[in-house]
């Protein structure tokens, strides 16, 4: 797990984001083991709090569970869950603004799908 830390965002958070996104890759999969707070500290020179936070709000969450003397592991049905609440929030939150983009330069449905087959041929 490789993260370059920004500051306009909590540490905890973006540790949060990027553990939601190993889930939805399929990095992590249901039942795996997230690595334990004192090595995430340790590899990243963070404070075990600021690990031990976002771990937390990953159980609120019920995308992983603790299992007592054998840490945190990805619950089943997680990634689901994730796929479901990051596809509502994307919509949400930055489609709307993502559309007004595309409106004001112009852009088409056409126009997008023609862009990707030039990347995809590359």
């Amino acid at each position: 797990m490789s993260i370059a830390w920004n500051d306009s965002t909590p540490i905890y958070r973006q540790l949060r984001d990027r553990v939601v996104a190993m889930i939805l890759d399929g990095v992590l999969k249901q039942g795996d083991p997230l690595p334990s707070v004192r090595q995430v500290a340790g590899d990243f020179q963070i404070n075990p709090i600021t690990v031990s936070k976002a771990y937390q709000e990953l159980v609120d969450e019920n995308l992983v569970e603790k299992r007592r003397g054998l840490g945190m592991y990805v619950t089943e049905g997680a990634r689901d869950a994730l796929l479901k609440s990051e596809r509502e929030r994307f919509l949400r939150e930055e489609w709307p603004t993502l559309s007004a983009r595309l409106d004001r330069l112009g852009l088409s449905l056409r126009d997008l799908m023609a862009a990707l087959g030039k990347e995809e041929s590359r």
